[in-house]
């Protein structure tokens, strides 16, 4: 069983900068492989980066490319997801979520645990 927390979300200007942050607990977070989801109303989850459980591999939408970054502390049990240059339409509930493999996977149905979600919300 796993818990995921996010936090870091608020109410930021076109341009702004947000970091949230997942934590886990419940099992070994270096076993996990993390990914950063979104959703915004009426549209699908949609993928915005994950990381593998080496740490050493990330992969961003190409919405995100350029912009976001992913990070890891094991150490910690803790994911980061830095926003920069963020836009109107980055605005969405953001979730984390974990599975148990070694690969990045892009699709909702690729995770086995899931954290609440927090909001961002971009004004322009």
């Amino acid at each position: 069983q796993v818990q995921l927390v996010e936090s870091g979300g608020g109410l930021v200007q076109a341009g702004g900068s947000l970091r949230l942050t997942c934590a886990a607990s419940g099992r070994t977070f270096s076993s996990i492989t993390m990914g950063w989801f979104r959703q915004a109303p009426g549209k699908e989850r949609e993928f915005v980066g994950g990381i593998r459980w080496t740490g050493g591999s990330v992969d961003y939408a190409d919405s995100a490319k350029g912009r976001f970054t992913i990070s890891r502390d094991n150490a910690k049990n803790t994911v980061y997801l830095q926003m920069n240059s963020l836009k109107p339409e980055d605005t969405a509930v953001y979730y984390c979520a974990g599975r148990l493999g070694p690969r990045v996977g892009k699709w909702v149905y690729d995770y086995d645990y899931w954290g609440q979600g927090t909001q961002v919300t971009v004004s322009s």
